[in-house]
Parts: C-alpha cells; structure tokens; sequence
C-alpha cells in the first residue's frame, strides 16, 4: 500500500530532500560523482571525519611511536574501551558492556566458546536456516570442538516461505535440548527484523541464553539490549556504520555475565592494571573488554571514531525515522513505476518487522544488477533473485531513489539487462 501523500514526479522527491533533517550529513562522505550508491547494507562509504580520523592515526604512529598506546588524543591502549562506549547507545548498552574488536565471526566463536556449555541433554544450539553462511560454519565448528555432530545438535528453523522466519516456528524449536540459540536481528536477504524482545523473554523462560547478529542492523535500527535482557550480541561496523572496508567489529556482553571466563582468552581481555605484569595467569577485564582476545588493529578501528561522532550527532532515532520514510518512499516508486515488469517486493512492509533494505524479486537480479551498475546506480545480488537496495540515511537523498528506479525502469522497458549473463559476479 503507498503512503498517502505519495508522488512519483522528481517534484515530490524534492520537497522530500527539502524536509530531511539529516541531509546536511550527504556532505560529510565522498558521494562518487555520476553514482547513484545503493549498497551501504554490504559496505558503507567514507565520510570525510572517518578519513581524518584514520589520518590523525598515522600521525599519532608517525610522532609518538610506541608512546601513541599511552599517549595522543586517543591513546591505543583503551580505544577499543572509548570505541565500545561511543558505540553503546546505538544497541541500548551501558558503556562498559560494548567493545569493539576482532571480526564478526571471531567473536560469535569468543561468545558461542563462552557461552555454549551443553549439560546432560541440553546440548544442541539452534539457529535458522536463512542466517548468513558465516554465522552457521562458526556454529558447526563449535559443536566439533566438543565432540558434537552439527547434523544433530545445529537446529535450524525452517522458513515457511524461503524469505521470512515466524516467531512462533522459533520458539515451538526451543525444547529443552537446547543449550544456546544465536539468531540473526535482521535477515541479511529479506531484510526481516526479529522480535527481539519477545525471543528474548521466550528463551529466558525456558532457561535458555540467546545472542544476536547484529550485522545487518545496528546503525540503521536502534535496539534496547539491556531493557531486552539480551545475552550478547556482535556486528560489524563497515555496514550501516561506515567504518571501512575489514572495519574491525563489535560486541556486547550483558553486565549480568560480567565475571564469566572467556572461552577463548587473550592477553587484551586482561584487566588493563595487570596486563603488563606478564603472568601466565589470566586476569579477566570486569567488562565486555575481557572478550578481546589480540592486540586491537588500530588502523582498522579509527575511521569508526569519526563515524560514530556523526551517529551521535544525527541520534539513532531520526536515522531510524528517515530510514522507515526513504524505504518506504522505494517501495511506493516500485510499486507505481515497476508494475507487471516481473517484480516482487521480497521484504516484508510493516515498519516494525522491516530493517533498512528493500529487498526486490526477480527471475533475472543478477543480470538486472549487473546492468544497473553499468548505468550509474550501485546495488546488491544475492542468490537466487534478489536486488537489495538500501538508501542510507546519512547520505542518500529521496532524489537518488527517484533516478535510480527511472534508471531500474528504462533497463526494464530497453531489455538492457539481456546482455549480460544471469549470474552473479566473484563478489555479489
């Protein structure tokens, strides 16, 4: 259904940029000239604080040597401490109970080694079958090391439709065989957007902990994981939050686990007061910062500092809000411009159950895909059908969405797309 006071003239498009609180941030990044960028949900773009913020890095590296881990604006030896505090009201954390470090996958294996620990018949961890591939081999890997079979004891809920997972599919799973559950926020193809309140306080009554995969939603949607009860959490930064290509990740530990040995020690999760007095017994940091496990990749992490200083400007909520209105304002265009052209809108509409994609259908994405970016607008394929297009808050205007899906029409109506071949590229 179109919103009420829908357009689809490029007039309209522009009273809408005209009324965007937050379009003074599209100056902020490098917007590639003659590009229409539609794929922040994979790799965000660089803003211009993200890069000074890298740049001042060097310089600490350049000036101060081994002096830049105790010394400079943002000395090294606690920036993942600042960067987990800076990035707690985006999830709904207290400040100690986030850092940034590793990748995704290697803390959902520092998580799922903390907190996974099968006892008597609660063995087995359940997941779901439309979760992104990394998130399952993590799992899989896990449940080898202590001597499971992941054919077994990896439950996956099954999807009633190949697109979406019912609430109620994901709780009938939680039997009392289950030790741990590990749960995407979003779903990284249809864009569906757990109830993630509810799983958690269903998994909490039958004594069961559960963590999320907040890759394809944090810096788009604002969560409340300490009002939730959440257990843990982990996400990337490179996404929705612009850090950068590799950008390291982040994670969450529920201040009530506070004191739980790492399933996988290192010598940064040490409390910072001991750290250098090179004993070869571990003493755990009394937060989140007792789940790092190596020396912080510096480098990596800086550009976030300039990005998380614009989140904190824009305000989680007001992204959320332009989020909800630009998506929204794609699907009516789709529905009006692309009508009996073989499309289907694959995410689901209601703003409570939608992250910050549109996820479009069709028997030919792939090479659909490949013509759009030879036109100007970059977009995402994943397998089988699917075009995600995500316009960001902080630097996509209603204007772009407009062009984009003119340019997504003509491709349609000229068969632009038939010269090229229906499958994806080495990088979707």
């Amino acid at each position: 259904m179109q919103s009420a006071s829908f357009s689809p003239t490029i007039e309209y498009a522009r009273e809408l940029d005209s009324r965007d609180d937050l379009a003074r941030f599209r100056e902020e990044f490098y917007l590639h000239p003659h590009t229409i960028y539609l794929d922040g949900n994979s790799l965000g773009l660089l803003s211009r604080r993200a890069e000074r913020a890298l740049l001042n890095a060097l310089d600490d590296w350049k000036l101060l040597g081994i002096d830049g881990w105790t010394q400079g604006n943002h000395p090294w030896f606690t920036l993942a401490e600042k960067l987990g505090k800076w990035s707690a009201p985006l999830v709904g954390a207290l400040p100690d109970e986030v850092i940034v470090s590793g990748s995704t996958t290697t803390n959902l294996h520092q998580l799922v080694a903390t907190f996974y620990q099968p006892v008597g018949k609660r063995t087995k961890i359940l997941a779901d079958e439309l979760n992104f591939p990394s998130d399952i081999y993590a799992l899989q890997s896990q449940l080898r090391l202590h001597g499971f079979d992941p054919e077994e004891h990896l439950v996956r809920v099954k999807s009633r439709d190949g697109r979406f997972l019912e609430e109620e599919d994901i709780i009938a799973a939680m039997t009392d065989e289950i030790a741990l559950i590990v749960l995407p926020t979003v779903l990284y193809r249809s864009g569906q957007l757990l109830d993630i309140e509810r799983l958690t306080k269903e998994a909490h009554a039958r004594g069961i902990l559960i963590g999320f995969d907040g890759c394809h939603s944090v810096g788009a949607i604002p969560h409340r994981f300490d009002e939730w009860d959440v257990d843990f959490a982990y996400w990337c930064n490179y996404k929705y939050l612009n850090s950068g290509p590799g950008g390291v990740g982040s994670l969450y530990v529920n201040r009530k686990h506070f004191g739980t040995l790492p399933g996988l020690a290192g010598w940064f999760g040490s409390r910072k007061d001991k750290q250098f007095d090179m004993e070869h017994v571990f003493t755990p940091a009394e937060t989140a910062g007792a789940y790092q496990i190596g020396t912080p990749h510096i480098l990596s992490m800086a550009p976030l500092l300039g990005s998380l200083e614009m989140f904190a400007e824009a305000g989680m909520e007001n992204i959320r809000s332009k989020s909800l209105q630009i998506t929204q304002y794609l699907m009516d265009l789709v529905d009006h411009e692309l009508a009996g052209m073989g499309f289907t809108i694959g995410n689901l509409r209601e703003n409570n159950r939608r992250g910050g994609h549109v996820s479009l259908e069709h028997t030919e994405a792939a090479r659909i895909c490949k013509a759009l970016k030879e036109n100007g607008v970059v977009p995402d394929f994943r397998a089988p059908n699917v075009i995600r297009l995500a316009p960001i808050a902080l630097y996509n205007s209603y204007s772009e969405v407009w062009n984009a899906v003119q340019i997504l029409k003509t491709i349609m109506v000229e068969k632009k797309y038939e010269q090229y071949e229906n499958k994806r590229g080495v990088v979707a």
